[in-house]
């Protein structure tokens, strides 16, 4: 197969799974910042095109982004957790084995080879956990009675902190492929506008 066919076929199923929705010029200097272009990424790797064998083979995970100039986007650390499970053959098993329940973990390699977590500045098995358990904890804080004051109103600005730390700003595309708000807008950016820091406050 050229490098041709492989880009087009990369490119269309990256848009299965996206849907096909346009990049602005905000969100394409929101992607050249937050990203890396695939082929950068795979020097002394075996090239872009043995990549998007893999991508395509469900072995590593498509890219987060096309550029609206076609370039495919990825994380600086694309093949990070390949090396630390010991290859990209291993991979699969070693990051569905963070989960007690395989299913869970099936669902959260099948999120993981979508490309779509660029929710994460770094994306592992433990972000991805840490992640689910943040928004879980700051949405029971948020309907608990006294999340405005003292404690309550701490832990909250704990954990949406530590989310803030966690998540990259997103862009205006990712709200068109999500069809909504992001985790961002939900528990972090709503949070702090619906409890304001205390000390804000007063």
């Amino acid at each position: 197969m050229s490098d041709t066919e492989l880009r087009q076929r990369l490119a269309a199923r990256f848009r299965e799974v996206n849907g096909d929705h346009p990049m602005s010029a905000a969100d394409d200097a929101y992607v050249s910042e937050q990203f890396a272009e695939l082929e950068a990424v795979c020097a002394g790797r075996g090239g872009g095109d043995a990549a998007r064998r893999l991508m395509l083979e469900d072995l590593l995970p498509l890219p987060g982004y096309l550029r609206s100039d076609g370039a495919e986007m990825v994380p600086r650390d694309l093949f990070s957790l390949a090396d630390e499970a010991g290859g990209v053959e291993r991979l699969e098993a070693w990051f569905t084995g963070h989960w007690a329940d395989p299913a869970e973990g099936k669902a959260e390699w099948a999120a993981y080879l979508s490309g779509q977590y660029v929710c994460l500045h770094s994306v592992s098995p433990a972000t991805i956990r840490r992640k689910d358990r943040l928004t879980a904890a700051i949405a029971a804080i948020a309907d608990t009675p006294g999340a405005r004051t003292g404690p309550w109103a701490e832990r909250l600005h704990a954990l949406v902190d530590e989310l803030d730390r966690l998540e990259p700003a997103f862009c205006g595309y990712d709200r068109l492929r999500f069809g909504g708000p992001t985790s961002r807008d939900l528990f972090v950016d709503a949070m702090r506008a619906r409890f304001p820091r205390p000390r804000a406050a007063a």
